[in-house]
């Protein structure tokens, strides 16, 4: 991993210099001069140890772990573990695996907060039960101690399951905003989670591609893929809701559009 890859990376990850020196244990000054280019050369074990942080895609290097309890081996991590990592560290646990969760851009929260919008508009204009939720908020999906996600939107029409603590159990709706670092777990790993946990519909958009994929477990048609000229009926309500993506495209079209 070169230099300028791992600034590309701290960029993506919104992580300041200190962040890096406490999570990498390389120290603060000589973190400042290798991003800064005062080091030309930095020694071997100072880059292994940055390109450990920063170079494994968030996929289960998480230093933080490391130095508030006992290692252990991925996949044996539980709900213990997930709430002794501090508050400014933001990850999900699958299956006993961590993974770390990167600062979102701009257009993926732009595009969360519209949808989010328009589906809690539906639901006060209709008097209905179903909570429009926007994260950061934790589901405990399986109802075990080795899964909590995080996803961008979700819609819970059972209000037993909303607790102080999280959402205990499979939202009925979830929306995924892809992003570069995030896109395999999305398309795969979550996928096959909300699937299996009950959850009745999924969308994955697609910010780079301008698409939604979407996922009608329910009533097993999937995927569908649509662009963004499309106009997209969430299943759950019967198509009474309608999320119009080039509405939500012009809301974010001057993002496109700089050069």
């Amino acid at each position: 991993m070169t230099i300028q890859e791992m600034k590309e990376r701290k960029k993506e990850l919104g992580y300041t210099y200190a962040q890096i020196s406490e999570l990498s244990g390389v120290p603060l000054g000589t973190v400042q001069k290798v991003f800064n280019g005062a080091t030309s050369s930095p020694r071997y074990e100072t880059l292994q140890a940055l390109e450990r942080l920063l170079g494994s895609s968030g996929d289960a290097y998480i230093r933080e772990v490391q130095s508030t309890y006992a290692m252990k081996q991925q996949g044996e991590y539980t709900l213990e573990d997930y709430y002794e990592i501090p508050d400014d560290i933001r990850v999900e646990l699958i299956d006993g695996v961590f993974y770390n969760m990167t600062a979102p851009t701009s257009p993926h929260q732009l595009i969360a907060g519209f949808i989010y919008a328009k589906l809690l508009g539906h639901v006060m204009d209709n008097k209905g039960t179903c909570l429009p939720m926007i994260s950061p908020l934790d589901i405990q999906l399986d109802c075990d101690d080795k899964t909590i996600v995080q996803p961008d939107v979700i819609i819970v029409c059972d209000r037993d399951k909303i607790i102080n603590r999280c959402v205990y159990g499979a939202p009925d709706f979830v929306i995924e905003v892809l992003s570069k670092s995030t896109r395999k777990k999305d398309m795969v790993t979550k996928l096959n989670k909300y699937m299996n946990a009950g959850v009745r519909e999924y969308w994955m958009i697609d910010p780079i591609n301008k698409k939604v994929i979407v996922y009608d477990f329910e009533h097993e048609e999937y995927p569908v893929i649509y662009g963004f000229d499309a106009k997209i009926p969430v299943q759950i309500w019967d198509g009474e809701c309608v999320i119009d993506f080039q509405e939500v495209y012009e809301h974010i079209r001057f993002l496109y559009e700089r050069k």
